[in-house]
This record gives structure tokens, C-alpha cells and sequence, in this order.
């Protein structure tokens, strides 16, 4: 391991949104970071602009710091070593191209895409297990280099990699890794019309920014030989390599997908940060959820603390066998999270869900009264914020409900008539107290019950239905004092009224 100051990078390119693949990946960097007086450094590698999106780079910077992994240096935070959009560096990736062509590390090609296309084929056709470049351009003459250059034909730079050996890395995880030269390719560096590819750009400005780590994912592993020699080629110390075992998707049986996934049963799981966030996930469980994808606290602590992580961290600590993802315990831990918030934070929470499910503006949720008192009826209910707007609908309509299914208004082993009688009986009793508060409504409802010679759960399922519209609601005593008594009278007169024609007959 080194000794230098811990500095690591995220460094993701503009072309996606945030996948929780690349989330885990900054989450682990960064609690690096913070259990070593370290900086936590995010880099874009902006480089490929067939694929870039615009609105990437906001949900990357926006989910990031929404998951608290704010950096320490990078974009609209600054830094000594910026800038830190690889398209903005170029003329350094240029500079350091041409400095290896110069050294004998590296070449200029100057082969046609369609001779790369000919020679590919050729090699695709008599079963060559390994096609790719054939090198063609590193044993150009001095004098063929010079006509090219006369004719101005456009050309890249590729590495030269040694012909013979091997070349060796340790990986903090994985151990050492050995690649044969004879494996590899002469890999471009540096693209005809002046930009870099990955393998240049990165080594650059890890070096530059004297990146000290770098962790990354698994499917990096095969670039890591060419890094390697790159360093080699520049004299520059390398960083220490960690390559992050990948994410299989929950059933363990292949590589997470760039998209969501659905499973057998029809559950959808997202694989995008932005998509956790708008299905009502909280931050803190994430965090916690994707901390324990790949490694543990200590074995046996599920949910633990960003600072209990952040000491304990350590990339030895780190499982190097593929980690499916336990979709179902961040359910668990989310539901886990959401009990430990007090009220207040969790009505902040839920207020732009609810609104958004029931259709309203934040600023008219935030105006209504009946959401702060209904938060604790269903804090124990609910495992994501957005599953609150339809347990609540009921409380957001004016007036009386329509009933689509009248039958539903029937109770446990009643009639109609005795159902639209205890509905009736209901809203004489309701009508006549003085408090309309929870303890009143309830003492009323079961004296009324035992009166009528009802099971208590009969009347209560009979009333269930009339003011929420649902078998299933949060508890009834206070949803009735929280729906107030003029809505709770109306619901129960036009419940009776939808039960009459049933009655009679």
C-alpha cells in the first residue's frame, strides 16, 4: 500500500444516469476518503461525445450529493489540480501523447478504417481467437512516416506494448494479476481528431491529480496491463488498483442491467438512483443498503451509521466474489429508516410524495392540515414514501366518496339492510358528540356496537369502508377525527344511499 496522501477519484462519463453500480462505487471511494483525512475528488470523463446526455451530468451531481457523497473537489466545487472535465484538458492528453511517440513508447498510425475493417475480417475468418490490430504501422520506415505526414493523412497514436514478457500488478483485493504482452493490443491512446481515449486520459490525470487509489469497477479489470505499462512508459509511480467485484442482479444469476429489472413475480426493481429517490427510498437507506453490497461492518450489523462506515472501512475489508443484489433488504431497511425519523422530518418527507400522488402542488399539500396528523397512523405502514399517497387519498377528497362496488359496504356476516342500518346508526351517533376527537369517536363506535349486537369489527369494517373507500386503512378512530365531521357524516349518508338499492332487495 502507499504512503501518500489518500486522494481518490470518481470519475464517471456523462453518458448515463446513475446507476447504483456506479453509486456503490463513489460510496465506497469516498468513505476511503473520509476514514483517512483523505479527498474525495470527482472527475469527468467527458470524452465521448457520440454518447453524451445532456441532463447526465446534473442527476449524477444531484444523486451523488442527494446519497451525501459531496466531494471535495470537482465541478461548481473547484480544486487545486482542475479542471476536472476531461474535454477541458486536452491539450495536456495531446502534449503527453506525442511525448511517448517520441520516447519509443508509442506510434502514429496511420490505417484506415477500412483497412482495420479488411484486416478484421480476415482475422474473424480463419478463426484468429484474439482479433485486432496487426501492428501494421509500428515498423513504418522513417521515410513512409514522412510521406504520410506530406499527405497529411489523418492518423492516431497507439501504445507500443512490449512484443515479449508479461507485466505484472497488485490488486488491493484481488492480489496479483499477471497479463501476457502477447495478449494484448496496441491499444489507441490518442484518436485522429486530437482526443484521447480512456486508457491516456486516465492515467494522465490520476497522475496529475496525484490520485493516490484508485477503485473502481470490476469490468476495468482487462484496461488495468495497459495503465500499468503507461506508467511504466511516463516513470510515474502508480496509484494502488482496487477493482470492485461487480453486482449481479438479485437472483445472483448474471450482471446487473443498465436497465431495470423485473422479476418472476413481476416486481420491478430500479437500477438507477434517480429511480430509488422518485419511489420514495430515502437517502440514508441507500447509503447504508449499498454500503453493504460487497462488504460488511463486521459481519453481523445490518444498519449502521455513515461515521460507524466510514471507521470501519478499510479496502482489505472488501469481498472480491460478485455480490448479488438483496433488493428485498433495502425494502427492509428503508421501512427500518422511515420508523426512526420523528414526525416532523417525516411529514417534510412525505409532503412532496403525497402531493405528487394526489396530484397537487407541494405548496397545496404543505396548505392542507390533514397530513401532519395522519403521519404517525402510518409510520409504521409504510416501506417507501410514495406508498403513502394512496393510504391517505381518502383523507384529500371534499365531500362523500363514490363506492364503484356497493357490495364492499356490506359487512361480516350482514345484509345490506343491516349494513345501511349501522351505517345509519353511525352517523345519528357521530352527529350528536360534543368532541369530535379520536377518544370520543372510539368510545361512541363500541358502545354503538355492543348496543346493535354487533361484533365490534363489523360495525368498524362497515365505517371502514364508508369514510376511507378501502377494507384497509390506517387505524379508523383517528382517520374519522383527522377527516373532521362534516366529511365523516356526508361519507356515511351517501354510503347508506349507495346501500339502499341492495336493501331492499
Amino acid at each position: 500500500m502507499t504512503d501518500r496522501p489518500v486522494r481518490v477519484r470518481f470519475a464517471p462519463s456523462p453518458t448515463g444516469y446513475l446507476h447504483i453500480g456506479g453509486a456503490r462505487t463513489a460510496l465506497f471511494n469516498w468513505l476511503f476518503a473520509r476514514g483517512r483525512n483523505g479527498r474525495f475528488i470527482l472527475r469527468i470523463e467527458d470524452t465521448d461525445r457520440k454518447r453524451f446526455v445532456p441532463d447526465s451530468l446534473d442527476d449524477l451531481m444531484s444523486n451523488l450529493r442527494w446519497l451525501g457523497l459531496q466531494w471535495d473537489e470537482g465541478p461548481e466545487v473547484g480544486g487545486p489540480y482542475g479542471p476536472y472535465f476531461q474535454s477541458q484538458r486536452l491539450h495536456l492528453y495531446r502534449h503527453w501523447a506525442h511525448w511517448l511517440v517520441e520516447q519509443g513508447h508509442a506510434y502514429r498510425c496511420y490505417c484506415s478504417e477500412e483497412r482495420l475493417e479488411a484486416v478484421r475480417q480476415e482475422q474473424l475468418a480463419r478463426g484468429d481467437p484474439q482479433p485486432g490490430y496487426d501492428r501494421f504501422c509500428r515498423t513504418l520506415t522513417a521515410q513512409q512516416r514522412a510521406q504520410h505526414e506530406a499527405a497529411g493523412d489523418p492518423c492516431v497514436v497507439r501504445l507500443a506494448v512490449p512484443l515479449e514478457g508479461s507485466t505484472t500488478f497488485h490488486d488491493a483485493i484481488r492480489g496479483d494479476i499477471t497479463f501476457e504482452h502477447s495478449q494484448l493490443k496496441d491499444a489507441v491512446l490518442l484518436k485522429s481528431d486530437g482526443w484521447p481515449t480512456y486508457h491516456l486520459a486516465a492515467v494522465v490525470d490520476d497522475h496529475l491529480m496525484e490520485i493516490s487509489h484508485i477503485m473502481r469497477a470490476d469490468e476495468w479489470l482487462s484496461s488495468a496491463p495497459l495503465g500499468v505499462l503507461l506508467y511504466q512508459a511516463f516513470g510515474w509511480e502508480p496509484p494502488v488498483f482496487a477493482h470492485l467485484p461487480i453486482i449481479l442482479s438479485p437472483t445472483g444469476k448474471g450482471k446487473m442491467s443498465k436497465r431495470e429489472l423485473v422479476n418472476p413475480d413481476g416486481t420491478v426493481i430500479p437500477v438507477l438512483v434517480r429511480d430509488y429517490r422518485a419511489r420514495g427510498y430515502l437517502p440514508e437507506a441507500m447509503f447504508n443498503f449499498l454500503a453493504n453490497v460487497g462488504w460488511s461492518l463486521d459481519g453481523s450489523t445490518e444498519v449502521f451509521t455513515p461515521e460507524q462506515a466510514i471507521a470501519a472501512f478499510d479496502i482489505a475489508g472488501i469481498n472480491p466474489a460478485p455480490a448479488a443484489l438483496p433488493f428485498e433488504k433495502l425494502v427492509w431497511l428503508n421501512g427500518v429508516y422511515i420508523r426512526q425519523l420523528d414526525d416532523d422530518e417525516l411529514y417534510r418527507r412525505l409532503v412532496p410524495f403525497v402531493a405528487q400522488g394526489l396530484g397537487m402542488s407541494e405548496a397545496e399539500m404543505a396548505a392542507r392540515p390533514e397530513l401532519r396528523p395522519a403521519v404517525p397512523l402510518i409510520k409504521e405502514r409504510i416501506k417507501t414514501l410514495a406508498e403513502a399517497a394512496p393510504l391517505l387519498s381518502f383523507l384529500f377528497v371534499d365531500g362523500a366518496l363514490d363506492y364503484p362496488d356497493p357490495t364492499e359496504l356490506i359487512g361480516d356476516k350482514m345484509t345490506a339492510a343491516q349494513s345501511a342500518q349501522a351505517l345509519a346508526a353511525a352517523h345519528r351517533a357521530l352527529a350528536d358528540l360534543p368532541d369530535f376527537d379520536q377518544a370520543a369517536v372510539e368510545e361512541t363506535l363500541r358502545s354503538l356496537a355492543e348496543a346493535m349486537g354487533l361484533k365490534s369489527r363489523q360495525l368498524f369494517g362497515v365505517v371502514r369502508v364508508a369514510v376511507t373507500g378501502a377494507k384497509v386503512s390506517p387505524p379508523l378512530f383517528e382517520s374519522i377525527a383527522i377527516l373532521g365531521r362534516e366529511r365523516t357524516l356526508a361519507r356515511l349518508q351517501a354510503a347508506q344511499q349507495a346501500l339502499a338499492p341492495l336493501a331492499v332487495a
